[in-house]
């Protein structure tokens, strides 16, 4: 991620509304290449910014991940003085991201209904748990719950561990690229209308939607996914295996390469084995080939034979560690941790040819950028000492 380059959306002004992970993230994906991202803060902050150790100074590095390339600025939203600063804001806005409960900005009377007609090409963006309506309309959301809730639980894990929560915020994650791509379409829609629209993005459609295979296979045969630890319910090979140094991954995705996997590790007669030949004969002797795998594997060691397998074209990886995987040479050579003073962190993996992302901006702290962002839009210093002084907007205290 290189400096001071001009990202593919630049030009683009976003009001950011966002706590958490979920909008944090989306915003971020807009602010590495080029918009200018205004992060607007409740007077305690976001809440993100204590989930910790580890810290920077008073920042868990939770929040540092999700908020660089941004300007933070806190604003009493629950004051009249505050919606008339982010009003004001809106004019030039072309995006509004934002995370509240459905019926919040309706409460405080800037409703898209208001802001559509105030703002015809405002692009207002919602991430919620599980909509407005429905039984569940307005319901409070939460990554673990969402997991729970749609399957997702259910269908990880072993029969030895039973149902396990993913290790990482995947549905919150998904989430906000599903924002990102959800507010780029409604930019693109809006060079042939000129209006913008409203859309809503909630994390119970979200993890349903990312349940893939399990909810295909079960529209077709009915069945509720059995727990299969690392195993694939529709492809074999697909699992962990024990080397004689670490344990590997092998993907197998089709019969043309398990033959030839067969082949590179001095074992051809397995391709043609009548238990193994197809996919569906090797889901139905599953265990019998992990034994014949499992027996190769033990005489070699990890890293070369990913390596040489890797070489030859078949899905192989070593199961690593987070340490291993941001200090491996390849992730070194592309480029994929970006450094800036006191800050590191995983670049963007969205690789334009002309318009690339940069690191403009370290992760900003509570309500840093008031002053500049304010003066930006017409007040005056006086005037914002006044609403600093009056609570409106927050001085870099949070109000915890």
């Amino acid at each position: 991620m290189t400096e001071a380059v001009l990202g593919a959306m630049s030009g683009l002004r976003v009001i950011d509304l966002t706590r958490v992970l979920g909008g944090p993230y989306c915003t971020q994906i807009l602010a590495d290449h080029g918009a200018d991202v205004i992060k607007v803060e409740p007077p305690a902050g976001d809440e993100v910014r204590d989930w910790g150790p580890p810290f920077h100074e008073e920042d868990a590095a939770y929040f540092i991940g999700i908020n660089r390339n941004k300007r933070s600025i806190g604003l009493d939203l629950a004051s009249e003085g505050g919606r008339l600063v982010l009003l004001k804001m809106l004019e030039t806005a072309d995006v509004l991201i934002e995370n509240f409960k459905p019926g919040t900005l309706e409460k405080w009377g800037i409703g898209n209904d208001v802001l559509s007609k105030k703002f015809p090409r405002l692009v207002h963006c919602r991430i919620c748990g599980f909509g407005a309506d429905g039984p569940r309309g307005g319901n409070p959301g939460y990554d673990a719950i969402i997991q729970a809730m749609t399957g997702m639980i259910a269908a990880t894990g072993s029969p030895e561990s039973g149902p396990m929560r993913i290790g990482v915020p995947l549905v919150d994650i998904t989430t906000g690229l599903y924002a990102a791509i959800g507010i780029l379409m409604a930019l693109s829609e809006r060079q042939r209308s000129g209006q913008g629209q409203f859309l809503e993005t909630t994390l119970y459609e979200t993890g349903l939607a990312i349940m893939h295979p399990h909810t295909a296979n079960y529209f077709m045969h009915g069945k509720p996914p059995s727990l299969t630890g690392n195993e694939h319910p529709n492809l074999v090979p697909y699992a962990i295996f024990p080397t004689r140094t670490d344990n590997i991954f092998i993907g197998v995705g089709n019969d043309g390469t398990f033959r030839k996997l067969a082949k590179e590790i001095g074992k051809p007669e397995l391709g043609t084995d009548p238990r193994f030949a197809r996919n569906k004969d090797r889901i139905a002797n599953r265990e019998a080939l992990r034994a014949e795998l499992a027996a190769v594997f033990s005489q070699h060691e990890a890293e070369p034979l990913c390596n040489r397998l890797l070489a030859a074209g078949l899905p192989a990886g070593p199961v690593q560690k987070i340490d291993q995987a941001l200090t491996n040479p390849h992730t070194i050579a592309r480029g994929d941790v970006i450094e800036k003073d006191w800050y590191k962190g995983v670049a963007s993996p969205i690789r334009l040819d002309r318009s690339k992302p940069s690191l403009r901006r370290l992760p900003p702290k509570f309500s840093q950028h008031s002053q500049e962002v304010l003066g930006e839009f017409g007040y005056s210093k006086s005037e914002i000492d006044a609403m600093v002084e009056k609570g409106t907007v927050c001085g870099p205290e949070r109000k915890r």
